[in-house]
């Protein structure tokens, strides 16, 4: 069973101040579990984990990364300069974008971000864009079809709009080594939120292969390969998770077998990780505040799909813990369910739980990771706090949570924001 890194009287306590609900994440769960990734890839002098900001844009957590050698992977202007506040420069920054808008691509450069392009086309407008080439530059693979493990089909690369056939690699890596690029990387994302250990050794030993092909091919020094994310967590109980450590030897087994009789045994592995970093580290609590009794039973909480929309958007499974009733039997079948004028608004749909009553407190696990980073607005709906357990057991608050105030603010420039503002100002 999945169990929570709080207690029922810890949350007891902390209500008293930040009341639910509220996004928690575990300081010592985070760091531990970087060091374990930074162990499994010891073996490779270069390895460097560039967390994907998407997954949780927090800079206090991103801080916390960073401190054990995290770098971060960017799709975005506020992204990176999130990364930027934070202290990263240089080749601690990856961006990865898509469909990228020039200011983008300039403030990058500017920063000195490693650029990893998405499209051949993106070739000649970067050039336009900041006037040069970096001299160190990545492009995103895509080899099409579909990608297959042992246990069958994972994922249909060839559907995707990302990355690069092998053919326009080839020609662009041709074309930006004659523009004066020095250091090249691959990078691909084939397959999301694996729970195998196969994963990235396999995807490995398709861009080691690619490597020595594109060396021989166009004599671009390749410095880097980035295996990307797509590693992930058991979301249900009864899932094996991955082992950080397998999968690191499985990389280089690998890296020995394909890279190092080629020459290429300088070659720095990245990865991109950014739920398996962070998701089973971070935990929705809200607290049950009505029953319903009709053709189901529902319990309906103070979060809504506008703190997590993972199940309302996917379907997806976030395993709930009642505090306090960890040990009860699983004897009544509920819909746990949020406010939003939306019926896909349920964080669980006839799932077997302890009987839970008004004010019991509810831990939606794994929301580290595209839990509040994908929270929206709907129905006026406001964005919760965000809170840190301390390694001391302290709780820090690191993001508060939105008022009336900051949800009105973009109307500013319209004469009803006045009227708003007293609004607000006569219920405080």
């Amino acid at each position: 069973m999945k169990k929570p890194f709080v207690t029922k009287a810890q949350i007891e306590e902390i209500v008293k101040k930040y009341p639910t609900p509220f996004h928690i994440y575990d300081e010592k769960g985070i760091i531990e579990n970087a060091k374990a990734v930074y162990d499994a890839f010891s073996w490779n002098k270069g390895f460097r984990e560039y967390f994907a900001v998407k997954a949780n844009p927090n800079p206090v957590l991103l801080d916390i990364l960073r401190s054990v050698g995290c770098g971060f992977d960017c799709s975005s202007m506020t992204e990176l300069m999130l990364s930027s506040a934070v202290g990263a420069s240089g080749e601690e920054i990856m961006f990865s974008s898509n469909d990228t808008p020039a200011e983008e691509f300039v403030y990058a450069d500017k920063i000195n971000a490693i650029i990893n392009l998405d499209d051949f086309t993106h070739i000649e407008f970067l050039e336009k864009t900041i006037g040069k080439i970096p001299e160190t530059i990545s492009c995103r693979y895509n080899p099409g079809g579909v990608f297959q493990m042992s246990n069958g089909i994972m994922d249909n690369p060839g559907d995707a709009k990302y990355g690069m056939t092998k053919d326009q690699l080839i020609e662009g890596f041709k074309i930006l080594k004659e523009k004066g690029a020095k250091r090249f990387g691959i990078h691909a994302f084939l397959a999301s939120n694996t729970v195998t250990n196969e994963y990235y050794p396999q995807l490995a030993g398709q861009l080691f292969e690619l490597a020595v092909e594109l060396k021989e091919k166009t004599g671009a020094h390749i410095t880097f390969i980035n295996l990307s994310g797509g590693v992930g967590i058991p979301y249900k109980p009864d899932q094996k998770g991955n082992d950080i450590a397998e999968i690191g030897k499985g990389v280089h087994e690998q890296y020995d077998k394909i890279l190092v009789p080629a020459g290429m045994d300088d070659v720095a592995i990245y990865t991109e990780m950014g739920r398996f970093m962070m998701a089973p580290y971070g935990a929705l609590v809200t607290k049950a505040i009505h029953e319903k009794h009709i053709y189901k039973e529902y319990i309906g909480v103070d979060a809504c799909a506008v703190n997590l929309m993972r199940p309302a958007m996917y379907g997806a499974y976030h395993h709930i813990t009642v505090l306090g009733k960890e040990n009860a039997p699983l004897d009544h079948v509920y819909d746990v369910t949020g406010s939003l004028c939306e019926n896909n608004d349920k964080f669980a749909i006839e799932r077997s739980l302890p009987e839970i009553e008004k004010g019991d407190y509810l831990f939606i696990h794994d929301t580290g990771a595209h839990g509040y980073s994908m929270g929206y607005n709907y129905n006026g709906k406001l964005k919760s706090a965000e809170l840190l357990l301390k390694q001391d057991g302290s709780v820090e608050l690191i993001r508060r949570a939105e008022t009336p105030k900051d949800y009105f603010a973009t109307l500013d420039c319209l004469s009803v924001s006045a009227k708003l503002n007293k609004i607000i100002d006569e219920e405080k």
